[in-house]
């Protein structure tokens, strides 16, 4: 852990803390972490969605004086009687502060609360999991496949036209009406699954079918799980990795028993999309090196 400067003093005391906290416990510059405005409704999805991009998230610490932990994590304090609140580096067993970067006169005492910074697989991760190898960084379109409305069954397309910053037209997340829609989160664009993985699951009653499993893309060749903070492209449209498209109760509910085991991760990829364009089932899918 290092101790780095503030960013910008025109945000709120609470997103300049969280961003300096963040960069100290990941040895960043502090440069590299979003900072969202004052303006923003929900800086905290701002936050998990580039952690998640890192293969990281957020684990909530509920009773702070009780957590006895041998590493960095970001501690909430209370910084005013109205309930603002700002973040500091909490360290140790028993715990107090490390590092606090906006709240002068705060001790441990005012910590509400806080979250430590987790991979989301253990065994896998690294601080280089987006590294490509020199495998499997191609691969083409199997299948194409959009659903108008949340839970709505999905159907098969030939071709589909791309919007950056939106996703595929005729799809739910295209006109925001998805179940996991949220105009503050980002890899909402579209999400992709390898035709490998479905081949392969093992499911205790029947089988998925390609687009029963409710990703826009099928493909074949790539890896997807190694595009997460790539650029990539299919067919003409570009597009980058955002995270995971971890599998969840929701799609075993929509699906079949075993479908969320069966992914953990291997549920494929979600991505944004970049430029405009058509993707057409067959067009290559790629990665930008």
């Amino acid at each position: 852990m290092r101790e780095v400067a503030l960013p910008s003093p025109e945000v709120p005391p609470l997103q300049r803390s969280v961003a300096a906290a963040l960069a100290a416990i990941l040895e960043l510059d502090v440069a590299e972490v979003p900072l969202p405005g004052a303006d923003h409704p929900r800086p905290w999805t701002v936050w998990r969605n580039w952690l998640a991009g890192r293969g990281l998230g957020l684990v909530p610490v509920l009773a702070p004086a009780d957590f006895n932990w041998p590493g960095p994590w970001l501690a909430l304090l209370r910084a005013d009687p109205a309930g603002g609140q700002v973040a500091a580096v909490a360290f140790g067993s028993p715990p107090g502060l490390a590092w606090n970067p906006a709240g002068a006169g705060l001790t441990f005492a005012d910590v509400e609360g806080g979250y430590v910074i987790a991979p989301a697989d253990v065994v896998s991760w690294t601080a280089q999991a987006s590294a490509f190898t020199d495998e499997r960084t191609s691969g083409r379109v199997e299948l194409i496949a959009l659903a108008a409305t949340a839970e709505a069954p999905m159907t098969v397309v030939e071709t589909a036209a791309a919007q950056a910053g939106r996703g595929l037209e005729g799809d739910r997340y295209f006109a925001a009406r998805g179940t996991f829609s949220d105009p503050h989160a980002t890899g909402n664009d579209l999400t992709l699954i390898e035709a490998e993985v479905l081949e392969q699951l093992a499911l205790p009653v029947g089988d998925l079918a390609p687009a029963d499993a409710r990703r826009n893309i099928v493909t074949r060749g790539i890896d997807l799980n190694a595009l997460v903070g790539q650029r990539f492209t299919i067919g003409e449209v570009q597009c980058v990795g955002r995270r995971l498209c971890a599998p969840c109760g929701h799609l075993q509910r929509l699906t079949t028993a075993g479908t969320l085991r069966a992914l953990v991760h291997k549920g494929g990829l979600r991505a944004d999309v970049l430029t405009d364009g058509m993707i057409r089932a067959g067009d290559s899918v790629a990665t930008r090196r």
